[in-house]
């Protein structure tokens, strides 16, 4: 399978299964897009008749191309064969350790965000905090069904995990007395609105959280309008000057700053540019999920306008590359040359096998934005997991097993997609939520384009063959 496309002057011919990323001049990209459909002789034909008017276009020419599209193809690196359906379930059937918990500390939360899935911290129940006890129990349960996983993840969620940070304190506390013992590495991430952020705050996830999530949806007008307080005032004013003296601090750490885009905001490139103009480096940026009647939902209309906004993005971000001025966007971080592997490929998050959230009181669900529906509830922390039946559907749940799926060029970079949107979309985890997909596909588009723009030209360092490399590691697809 492959898939063409055209940005900014360059004609890229990605080859899905076996990774490589061509770029290629108008020709080429025209032999290639006719290439199992036609036969040489029409193909040639059409092309002459095509680019009749230009000396440089012969019939040997056109024979020289096709020798070096079948030099490609026979080392693998145009119209691979898949290799990977056959794998896709065996994988799956593997995921037989937990590597990571989400943590739902607090079921509350001090803002009111209008577009919270978790409505407004309390996901459709009651409020509640987490105790040290289940904590503890957390962490014991993840190092018990870890097996000889060595690097655990935890995150502090919510809610706002900060209404109950004397836990998170203790939890982590307890996690790094047993690490040495247990063999095992934590890496926490924690989660925040900001309101309570302060020193203490931010020394404490300096010195223990591998990452931190810092939520701001970009300029004042945007961010106020929908993360207020409960008395209805914006958090902008309160949470900036916070948020930049924690990154300030932080200095080489990981974090980001997490935003969610709506359909008041689709130009949300200038909230980015805000947040830059605010100093922060790294950013996300998220579509809200919401049912199609809300008002702040995303449309059709708005489709277009987000397509232009991201290849807005791709150009300034290597803008400022070149200048020396560099930023992150967390859905333009791919790795051409390197993992992951294709194992992640094609299972994704590993939501329900590998990755679980829990509850305040210590209730399993396959991920945090599952919390509160009942038919999702898998188990809970001292008898583990029992409803094996909804298990073994997320166990099965990877690009292979929607049907939506199969013909899609990007499904090896989203796994096939969140499985919490998909539900919410089309009422099954196996679901395609189109609008969903569609963005993504433009996102990857573009962050395939900046790949091949910085392989080319000198001012990136040349670092990337043109061709990329393989989409897995050698260790899981034996290659």
């Amino acid at each position: 399978m492959i898939h063409q496309f055209k940005q900014d002057g360059y004609n890229i011919v990605l080859d899905v299964y076996s990774g490589s990323i061509h770029s290629v001049d108008e020709i080429a990209y025209d032999i290639i897009g006719m290439y199992e459909e036609k036969s040489r002789d029409e193909i040639k034909a059409f092309i002459l008749e095509k680019y009749g008017d230009r000396e440089d276009v012969t019939p040997e020419d056109l024979d020289a191309c096709f020798e070096d599209i079948e030099e490609l193809k026979a080392k693998g690196k145009l119209f691979a064969p898949d290799r990977y359906a056959p794998l896709a379930f065996d994988y799956k059937k593997r995921s037989n350790v937990i590597k990571a918990l989400c943590l739902h500390i607090a079921h509350t939360c001090n803002l009111n965000c209008e577009y919270c899935f978790a409505s407004q911290g309390k996901y459709h129940g009651e409020r509640a905090l987490m105790s040290l006890e289940v904590g503890k129990r957390a962490i014991d349960f993840l190092v018990e069904n870890s097996g000889t996983r060595k690097n655990l993840e935890v995150d502090f969620f919510g809610g706002e995990p900060l209404m109950n940070f004397e836990v998170v304190k203790q939890i982590v506390a307890y996690a790094r007395s047993i690490e040495k013992e247990k063999g095992k590495n934590f890496r926490f991430t924690l989660t925040t609105n900001g309101v309570l952020v302060d020193k203490e705050v931010i020394e404490f996830a300096n010195r223990e959280c591998h990452n931190v999530v810092l939520s701001l949806d970009g300029r004042r007008e945007v961010h106020d309008r929908f993360r207020r307080t409960i008395n209805g005032k914006g958090s902008y004013d309160t949470v900036v000057p916070k948020f930049q003296e924690f990154v300030k601090a932080r200095g080489d750490r990981e974090y980001y700053m997490r935003g969610t885009f709506t359909h008041f905001n689709p130009d949300f490139t200038q909230d980015l540019f805000h947040m830059l103009d605010l100093g922060f480096r790294k950013l996300s940026m998220e579509p809200v999920v919401c049912p199609p009647g809300d008002p702040y939902a995303l449309t059709e209309e708005d489709k277009k306008i987000l397509f232009e906004q991201y290849e807005i993005l791709a150009r300034d971000m290597l803008k400022r590359k070149k200048e020396g001025d560099p930023y992150l966007f967390y859905h333009y971080m791919i790795d051409l040359t390197h993992g992951p592997c294709i194992y992640k490929r094609i299972s994704g998050c590993g939501s329900g096998t590998e990755y679980m959230a829990v509850t305040p009181w210590g209730d399993l669900y396959p991920c945090h934005q599952f919390v509160g529906d009942e038919a999702y509830r898998l188990g809970d922390l001292w008898t583990g997991v029992t409803n094996l039946a909804v298990q073994d559907k997320f166990r099965q749940c990877n690009a292979y097993a929607r049907p939506g799926c199969q013909n899609c060029w990007a499904k090896l970079y989203c796994s096939g997609g969140c499985a919490a949107n998909a539900y919410h979309a089309t009422g099954e985890i196996t679901g395609i939520y189109e609008y969903g997909c569609d963005l993504f596909r433009k996102r990857m588009e573009c962050a395939l384009w900046m790949k091949v723009v910085e392989s080319l030209d000198p001012a990136y360092g040349g670092v990337l063959q043109k061709d990329g490399g393989c989409p897995g590691c050698e260790e899981e697809c034996a290659r």
